[in-house]
């Protein structure tokens, strides 16, 4: 299905359609795809860049509410505001 003789793998916009999953098998192995429309490279399929995992924080609310707001808890403001607004 690819051409071997070249370093980088070429395949087909054809052998794309028909064996997909070969071709995902070889960029999962590292290798990368270019894929021909005839001669002519149209795209190319590799893997991703390794990124390393993010870690995810929970903002701290109460803290930003207290810096914005002062003393005042929230169910508080919420509660002077709904009286202050007339529904």
């Amino acid at each position: 299905m690819f051409d071997i003789m070249s370093i980088m793998k070429t395949a087909t916009i054809r052998q794309v359609l028909r064996d997909f999953g070969a071709v995902l098998d070889s960029v999962s192995e590292g290798e990368e795809v270019t894929v021909l429309n005839r001669t002519r490279p149209v795209a190319r399929i590799c893997p991703p860049r390794a990124q390393p995992p993010a870690q995810f924080r929970m903002p701290d609310f109460a803290a930003r509410a207290k810096a914005i707001f002062g003393k005042k808890t929230m169910p508080n403001i919420i509660l002077e505001e709904r009286e202050q607004s007339k529904w």
